[in-house]
């Protein structure tokens, strides 16, 4: 395909390359987070169910061992659900 010509007075522009390489790479030598966004909610988010179901289950039977054992239950139990259900 022909490069149609510059008008009278205008500088002339390059041709845009297919496939060029995009402007900013990542730098490979570059510190990677600790977590990812999608590992932090997914951590966080079940923490929150973990935290819900303890304060429930202390509130319904007084019982502050069996109520920590349930929120450790659900927050472990909610991380595999939480990661594909929020898209990993």
């Amino acid at each position: 395909m022909p490069t149609p010509p510059n008008a009278p007075g205008t500088a002339p522009v390059p041709p845009v390359q297919q496939g060029a390489a995009p402007l900013h790479t990542p730098d490979p030598e570059a510190p990677r987070p600790l977590l990812t966004a999608h590992a932090a909610i997914v951590l966080l988010v079940a923490t929150v169910v973990g935290a819900i179901a303890g304060v429930l289950t202390y509130r319904s039977t007084g019982n502050m061992a069996g109520a920590v054992l349930a929120g450790l239950g659900a927050t472990g139990l909610s991380v595999p659900v939480l990661h594909n259900l929020i898209g990993g």
